[in-house]
């Protein structure tokens, strides 16, 4: 079975780019967990917070694979809750930062921020969207993971995401 996670800043496609996928290759597709976690959420996600939403990002990832036969596409990953824990705290739990290693996909799909923001309630980094690019590739590169960045069009996103899985496969 084949893991991909779907990656990268705020506004950048993920969702839409994992369900294509899911689609496309009749895979089960597990959702970001922190999206439904900080819209239920009053007031800012802080350092305590992180625990439930790596529980819930893994019951999640563990759900899909569960259903996965050929491949299994994840809407984000535990990698994201490192980056965004180390920006937004200045720390990640050793725990999480260990389950995001000993968890990590054979493929992450890393999108660019080349396309509009959308504001939502809950994305609140339009001005740094390639900053925190930078971030997300950098962890990847530290973690000496496989990635290859993804931008363009939306049917560009599409097409090279799909070679890119293809070729996995």
């Amino acid at each position: 079975m084949i893991k991909v996670v779907v990656t990268g800043s705020e506004s950048t496609g993920k969702t839409k780019l994992a369900a294509q996928l899911a689609k496309h290759f009749d895979a089960p597709m597990s959702t970001e967990f922190v999206r439904a976690y900080a819209a239920t959420k009053t007031g800012t996600l802080g350092y305590a917070d992180h625990g439930p939403i790596a529980h819930g990002q893994i019951a999640s990832e563990d759900a899909a694979i569960a259903r996965a036969t050929d491949v299994v596409v994840l809407d984000t990953d535990l990698i994201s809750t490192v980056v965004y824990c180390e920006h937004y705290l200045g720390e990640c739990p050793a725990w999480i930062a260990d389950a995001a290693r000993s968890r990590a996909a054979d493929l992450y799909l890393l999108l660019e921020p080349d396309v509009p923001w959308i504001p939502d309630g809950v994305r609140d980094r339009g001005d740094r969207r390639k900053e925190m690019h930078a971030l997300f590739e950098s962890t990847l590169r530290d973690l000496a993971l496989r990635y290859i960045r993804i931008g363009g069009s939306w049917d560009q996103r599409f097409e090279r995401a799909v070679a890119a899985v293809a070729a996995m496969r």
